[in-house]
């Protein structure tokens, strides 16, 4: 899970990343983050940190507000407020997205916070949420109120749809390696796994992180999965820098631009404006991508 915070008046400046940075390349942790000042610790508070093979994962809560965010290096990956729903508006559209769809299991791979995983099982749906780094469901419980409900196995997607036996009316992409989706999700190879791993009227959903609008992700992804299915289609927020596209894929040609649906407590009127400003693209096999 890769969040664009472009617009977001968070607390970023309390632990050192200022508004409208973009973000560092992967595997390079901000020297910012290591030390708090005074002021800053009084409105960041550390809760949780843990380092593994898998990168370093770390836990704050903000006291001008109570949130929680989740970060993965120097990557913002979650926000949510005290009852687990997300403010980030990428999570909102993707949700938008599968109420429309009235899908009832959906598969996430990638979890981070799990905020997504948490408001889809506040609606009844039936989640299984992957991920290769099991600190992740352990964080989204204990901080993000990852409901008990939700299926956690730890594994890397690509294995997981080789042996799932069986089918969903979604798979969410939202998988990230600091501030890249790791290759072999991006594969022919894994969207052809997702595509057979997809009940009859199913859908694809892959969050894009884009630098700007010369970032080629969304369209690389977007291309690969048009070589897949007949029907993809790209929703962003073009002129934007450092945000958030989403490529969706299989049964989406009926799909409108999503309004917001379960209300956080705080940011409601920014999400619901960003949410306004996306637009959809219809993409065609070895076509130009234009947005």
């Amino acid at each position: 899970m890769r969040v664009q915070w472009s617009r977001r008046k968070t607390d970023q400046a309390a632990i050192g990343v200022p508004d409208y940075a973009p973000p560092r390349p992967h595997g390079k942790e901000r020297e910012q983050i290591e030390h708090f000042s005074p002021n800053q610790a009084k409105t960041m508070i550390e809760l949780s940190s843990n380092r593994s093979e898998h990168g370093a994962v770390r836990i704050f809560r903000s006291q001008r507000r109570v949130s929680h965010i989740y970060m993965h290096g120097d990557a913002y990956q979650s926000e949510a407020d005290c009852c687990g729903i997300s403010l980030a508006s990428y999570i909102h559209a993707i949700y938008g997205l599968i109420c429309q769809m009235d899908a009832r299991s959906v598969l996430l791979i990638g979890c981070a916070g799990g905020t997504l995983a948490t408001m889809l099982a506040l609606g009844d749906c039936e989640i299984t949420a992957v991920d290769v780094n099991p600190i992740a469901f352990e964080f989204a419980r204990r901080y993000f109120c990852l409901p008990g409900s939700v299926e956690c196995c730890v594994a890397d997607g690509l294995d997981y749809l080789r042996g799932a036996g069986r089918c969903f009316d979604a798979v969410v992409l939202d998988a990230y390696d600091g501030s890249v989706i790791p290759d072999h999700l991006t594969s022919r190879q894994f969207l052809r796994l997702v595509r057979s791993s997809l009940n009859s009227g199913g859908a694809f959903f892959a969050n894009v992180h884009m630098c700007n609008d010369a970032d080629r992700a969304r369209n690389a992804l977007a291309s690969c999965a048009a070589d897949v299915w007949p029907n993809v289609r790209i929703l962003d927020t073009p002129g934007d820098i450092d945000r958030n596209a989403i490529v969706a894929a299989g049964d989406v040609a009926a799909l409108v631009i999503p309004g917001m649906h379960v209300m956080p407590q705080y940011d409601v009127d920014m999400i619901e404006s960003e949410l306004a400003a996306m637009k959809f693209c219809d993409v065609s096999a070895g076509s130009e991508i234009r947005l």
